[in-house]
């Protein structure tokens, strides 16, 4: 069951002290059958205590979402508008999700370092550009995540020739800070995770 996302809520702030966070990001044309590995990572890091980081695309975003929300999971979302896919949020958040509506001033200044051609994007691209660096260094952009967990076609691990989609904004930042990458589409990424 879904419901509306509210105008705004509280902004997507660093974890409380001591608390894990990961960005849980991806191509919208993630395979169904890594959608499903995604709602059970996130589900397993929800119990583990980690905080989720997405944006709530369609697709892996969403999946990682409905992962953390299904395990009681913190979740901070960041929104390149006000209502974006609100269709998508579960009544069963209990109020353990964040929401940044919007990005940042300085969410804004950061994008354009990470993407070659930001003039000639659309405002809409841009917006959701802008926040993807909010969701891997936080909504202060001076407290980014433990760990990136993704799905691109290509297994990118720095984002270097994604440009038409977000995930390749999100994983050039992410190589720039040196943030470690799970990309579940490299099968040692993949076996790794699942174990023996």
């Amino acid at each position: 069951m879904t419901r509306p996302a509210p105008s705004d809520r509280a902004g997507g702030s660093r974890p409380e002290r001591g608390r894990r966070a990961y960005a849980g990001i991806g191509s919208r044309q993630t395979p169904p059958d890594v959608l499903s590995l995604m709602e059970a990572l996130a589900a397993r890091l929800a119990g583990d205590g980690w905080v989720l980081r997405t944006g709530l695309s369609p697709g892996a975003d969403q999946a990682f979402y409905r992962g953390a929300v299904a395990g009681a999971g913190d979740v901070e979302l960041y929104l390149p508008w006000p209502g974006f896919q609100s269709c998508a949020r579960l009544d069963a958040e209990g109020g353990r999700v964040r929401v940044q509506c919007r990005p940042s001033a300085a969410a804004w200044q950061l994008a354009p370092r990470f993407h070659p051609r930001w003039e000639e994007l659309a405002d809409d691209t841009r917006r959701l550009l802008a926040r993807d660096g909010e969701q891997l260094l936080g909504a202060d952009l001076r407290h980014p995540v433990r760990l990136v967990a993704c799905w691109t076609a290509d297994g990118s691990l720095d984002g270097e020739h994604l440009y038409e989609e977000g995930t390749g904004q999100a994983l050039r930042i992410a190589f720039q800070h040196r943030i470690p990458v799970l990309n579940l589409a490299r099968p040692d990424h993949l076996a790794d995770l699942l174990g023996p």
